[in-house]
């Protein structure tokens, strides 16, 4: 017996040496997968608690158009005031009693404001009644009292979006109404104040769904793991990403409060998508689809939104509003199951219609403005903090003008080519501040791309003339406006061994011609002989004092437009001399403040006096000139006859580009048509571009051109023949303005005789214009 037991003593002796063996590499596997498991662990908790804040709080920046402020007297028609309230999506009702709400009776407004934290100082929501009437604010009256001054909150056009194009509105949890917070704990996460993060039945209910499947179909995932995915993970469905989506949301809700959670998951959650623009957050999908903030919806369209959180594009309501409505519905029934509601309201809300905003959306459709904003921005701010601080940027856009420029440009190019093929673009400023109000880019002002306001770059024939005139006109010894000039043929040698030889655009030589006509006129041949006279480094210098950037061509060609100039680029050269010689930057951005409303930076009127007083007040005369008798006199074709503009017209070779710039007493507007391949349009300046300037201005501007006479500078009549002094009544007598000593010296020997005949400059000094 004893010897048939010692194999089994071998045997177990054996397999112990064995199990010895095996035992330790087991161990030190089980450790290091031990090990593995609590640095992965470590790497995401530190993950976790280093960002999580952050990105509670990551906002694009927002860009708002000015305010519109109103007070009585305020020039303003009822047509403009209707849009400017649409566009901000104010409601009609038949009673207001909320604000975003609007009640209208012909010309008398009532409306309940929104109020809004303006930079330093924030503009409370009121209801006030606003009575308009000969295109002019009325009467504005609160509570019975009368208010002197209303801004309504600024419509906000736009914003600076990451690469994935998210956008918010932050809320804050006690923001959210109680029904709507239930409910989409009854929805989607039933325990979610007694979970740790995960919910064991929905991943037994998932695995067993992806076991029949045969791959990962669903994910039994809890608010708090959503979250998760939407923060730090990709949508991919893989167990590898389902196990550390676990792992997060266990370590999520370790360091967190169940509040801070559920707050940060109704600011992210995905709700649909806009163009480019992704509607994240409950408090941006209530403005989206409903026109409102989230305290003022109804049941209906609380149950709407939460409905629409499991498939956003299949229950999208603009897109299937019938499959939306069954959502909704359901989202009703369970509201009622977990006794979130009685069964009676779920009954009257899911009679209530969809209850969508139907207001015109304004956001994100001047795609050529807003890069211009960006453009300026980015100069000063990093690309991340554009899109992640929350920045709110108020800019100098005016939603009325723009769409006042933008049916000027649509009209006219219809009329002139029907065929789609000529482009169009104009920038609008206010010239006594810089501000740049309105801006189109293109034909189809809603599609971005290529921005031709700012990046066509093309010759701008005669609109650079003004600077050859006013760099003479500061040398008032030598030049004046009833100095003669020679129009006649001229060659001038190039570098290169040819010649350049300008021609009138009539193809005709003028012979003597006093300066203020061939300005008013636009004649190249005296034009071309002034800037020679001058010397091509003055004219030069004179559009760098206007405020010219980049490549200046001093060539003789540069005295009739050569070079490769935008419209913002002739906008900042006519800003100056419409601001009477003051280089004044333009601005799109006023303000920007921060997240929290702090103020960041102010941008405010700058301006620098670069060119004689004097010198411009006289070109403003010429300028005039070119309206009232001269190649832009086509103007008045659309303008009344007593409202004074000044302007000028530009043609580029085989009428490749049509030009018109000017400015009232309140606007400056600088139009340019073209084509892209840079084809001729069989245009001139008057025949395009001043067409959408003058119905522009015809239907925009609000002041006409006021005169005041400089010190140094007085009038006197003048023999428009020849340059000599006369006077009143006179043959060919006109009245002009001289730098004093500049004056004719010579004399006509003319008796003075009344005639009765008053021309428009004359006007200026009995006070009929």
């Amino acid at each position: 017996m004893s010897k048939k037991r010692r194999p089994a003593k071998k045997a177990s002796a054996s397999q112990s040496r064995m199990w010895a063996k095996t035992r330790r590499p087991l161990l030190k596997f089980v450790i290091a997968a031990m090990l593995g498991f609590a640095l992965v662990m470590v790497y995401l908790d530190v993950k976790i608690t280093a960002t999580f804040t952050d990105k509670m709080w990551e906002l694009p920046a927002k860009v708002y158009a000015r305010p519109l402020e109103l007070f009585v007297g305020a020039n303003l028609s009822t047509e403009d005031f209707a849009y400017e309230l649409d566009v901000l999506g104010y409601r009609k009702v038949t009673t207001v009693r909320a604000p975003g709400q609007l009640r209208r009776q012909g010309n008398t407004f009532e409306l309940y404001t929104r109020g809004f934290a303006f930079p330093g100082e924030r503009e409370p929501a009121r209801r006030v009644q606003i009575v308009l009437g000969g295109d002019k604010v009325r009467s504005m009256n609160s509570g019975g009292s009368r208010v002197d001054l209303l801004r309504l909150d600024p419509v906000q056009i736009g914003g600076i979006y990451p690469s994935h194009g998210e956008d918010r509105i932050l809320v804050r949890l006690e923001q959210v109404p109680d029904t709507l917070r239930q409910a989409l704990l009854a929805v989607e996460d039933q325990n979610f104040y007694q979970h740790w993060g995960f919910s064991i039945t929905g991943i037994v209910r998932a695995a067993l769904s992806n076991f029949k499947s045969g791959s990962v179909v669903a994910g039994g995932s809890t608010i708090t793991q959503q979250l998760v995915k939407n923060y730090y993970l990709t949508p991919e469905r893989t167990y590898i990403r389902k196990l550390t989506e676990l792992l997060m949301a266990i370590l999520l809700d370790f360091h967190y409060s169940k509040e801070q959670i559920l707050e940060s998951y109704m600011n992210e959650v995905y709700l649909g998508q806009e163009g480019p623009r992704a509607i994240h957050g409950l408090g941006l999908a209530s403005r989206h689809y409903f026109g409102t903030s989230l305290e003022q919806l109804g049941l209906h369209q609380q149950a709407l939104l939460v409905g629409m959180i499991k498939g956003p594009s299949l229950y999208n309501p603009l897109r299937n509003p019938e499959r939306a409505r069954e959502r909704r519905n359901l989202v009703l029934d369970v509201m009622v199951e977990q006794e979130v509601i009685s069964s009676e309201h779920a009954t009257v809300a899911k009679a209530m219609p969809l209850g969508l905003n139907k207001q015109t959306r304004i956001r994100d459709t001047f795609p050529a403005y807003l890069d211009l904003v960006r453009r300026q921005l980015r100069q000063e701010y990093r690309e991340e903090d554009l899109t992640t601080l929350g920045l709110n940027i108020f800019t100098s856009f005016d939603p009325i003008l723009q769409r006042k420029v933008e049916r000027s440009a649509s009209t006219v190019l219809e009329q002139l080519d029907k065929g789609g093929d000529l482009e169009s673009a104009t920038v609008v400023t206010r010239f006594d501040t810089g501000d740049v109000v309105a801006l189109v880019g293109g034909r189809k002002v809603r599609y971005a791309g290529f921005n031709r306001a700012i990046d066509a770059k093309r010759p701008a024939g005669s609109l650079l003339k003004p600077a050859v005139y006013l760099a003479a006109l500061e040398q008032p010894r030598r030049y004046s406006l009833a100095t003669p000039l020679e129009d006649t043929a001229l060659e001038i040698a190039e570098p290169d061994g040819g010649t350049w030889s300008p021609r009138n655009f009539d193809r005709q030589e003028h012979g003597k011609v006093l300066l203020h006509r061939a300005l008013a006129q636009s004649y190249n041949l005296a034009t071309a002989r002034l800037g020679m006279d001058l010397g091509i480094d003055n004219v030069v210098d004179m559009l760098q004092r206007l405020g010219l950037e980049g490549d200046i061509p001093a060539v003789p060609a540069l005295t009739l437009g050569a070079g490769a100039y935008s419209p913002l680029d002739m906008a900042v050269m006519y800003q100056s001399i419409a601001a009477g010689g003051f280089r004044m930057p333009l601005r799109s951005i006023r303000d920007i403040v921060d997240a929290n409303g702090e103020p960041l930076r102010r941008y405010p009127l700058e301006y620098d006096r670069t060119v004689s007083l004097q010198a411009v007040h006289l070109l403003h005369y010429a300028l005039r000139e070119v309206v009232r008798e001269g190649t832009g006199r086509g103007v008045y074709r659309y303008l009344n006859d007593d409202f004074a503009v000044a302007g000028k017209t530009g043609t580029t070779n085989d009428g490749r580009d049509s030009w018109f710039a000017g400015f009232s007493g309140d606007l400056l507007a600088v139009t340019w048509i073209g084509r892209d391949d840079n084809g001729g349009t069989g245009l001139t300046g008057s025949s395009g571009a001043l067409k959408v300037w003058a119905h522009f201005m015809a239907r925009a501007s609000q002041r006409p051109l006021g005169y005041r006479m400089p010190d140094q500078v007085a009038p006197q009549w003048i023999d428009d023949s020849n340059g000599y002094l006369s006077a009143e009544g006179c043959p060919d007598a006109r009245l002009m303005p001289f730098i004093k000593g500049s004056e004719p010296k010579r004399r006509t020997n003319c008796s003075p005789r009344s005639n009765g005949i008053k021309d428009w400059f004359q006007s200026l000094f009995s006070g009929d214009s």
